[in-house]
């Protein structure tokens, strides 16, 4: 990774684009907050009984485990990018980063899965510029394993040492009877169960098997490596997918709504597939 890890000023040059070596920085910066973060949460695992759970809103939890990750993570980025506006998901979630340096923050990305000591949740760290995605790194908690991407510089699976870097690519899958779907329930949206039933029934019967594994960020790490064709999700918030976007995007592969428009940092619905399969997987979800 750049020996640069702290970045006083982010200034577009004269096409308005971010330097390369200004996006390999950020990058750099976003996996070590983003490490910061899951070692937070590792330190915690195997604690999961002694914690208070809190509903911020029915089936969506949230404890001391996400506040400390979360904490871990604005100490980096405080110190390493200190002009950057923070989207952070339990303590400014409504924040505007609409204009210049911003970075969105998921803490701890599949809660109810640590609570339940499901090895699958992860710290997610994207940054943006005028709000678009530019680097990102998303590390899985439980596992160790982490993934990172910048504009312009690819994507790709970050040795423990976090410098080896190892270029991945979506899959190269073409046929959908052989695509293995991820997917989101909209849990904290009941009102969108009867079309996401819909979209499930639908895909189904034209695709080799779907999965659910609880932690947006890494599904869509799992379509940038080819683990996944595709995924889907009806309703995600800003930090569920920043960093998961670009990682995807230089990985090849398209995020989208579910009208095929560029995906923005929002809370929106989120088509992300392989070039090959990512009309036909709009085309299933059109029901």
């Amino acid at each position: 990774m750049p020996p640069a890890l702290s970045i006083r000023t982010v200034s577009a040059n004269q096409d308005g684009q971010l330097p390369s070596d200004t996006l390999a920085s950020l990058r750099a910066i976003a996996l070590h907050a983003a490490r910061q973060g899951a070692a937070a949460i590792a330190r915690n695992a195997g604690s999961q009984h002694t914690l208070d759970w809190e509903s911020k809103l029915p089936a969506d939890f949230v404890s001391r485990v996400d506040r400390e990750a979360e904490d871990a993570v604005v100490a980096v980025l405080r110190e390493l990018l200190p002009e950057a506006t923070l989207l952070l998901e339990e303590s400014a979630p409504h924040t505007d980063i609409s204009h210049g340096l911003g970075v969105v923050v998921d803490p701890l990305d599949g809660t109810t899965n640590f609570l339940h000591d499901y090895p699958w949740y992860a710290t997610s760290v994207g940054v943006t510029w005028n709000s678009v995605p530019v680097a990102g790194a998303v590390v899985n908690a439980a596992t160790g394993e982490a993934f990172v991407g910048a504009l312009g510089l690819g994507a790709h699976r970050v040795a423990a040492d976090d410098v080896t870097l190892t270029a991945i690519r979506v899959s190269g899958t073409t046929d959908p009877m052989r695509a293995l779907v991820g997917t989101g329930f909209p849990f904290k949206q009941l009102e969108f169960l009867e079309q996401y039933q819909r979209q499930f029934a639908n895909l189904s019967r034209s695709c080799s098997g779907i999965r659910r594994a609880g932690a947006a960020a890494l599904d869509l790490c799992d379509v940038a490596c080819g683990r996944f064709e595709g995924f889907w999700e009806l309703v995600l918030a800003p930090w569920d997918t920043a960093a998961g976007m670009i990682i995807v995007r230089e990985a090849g592969g398209r995020v989208t709504d579910l009208q095929g428009n560029d995906a923005p940092v929002e809370h929106v619905a989120i088509v992300a597939a392989n070039a090959a399969l990512h009309e036909w997987l709009l085309e299933r979800l059109a029901c």
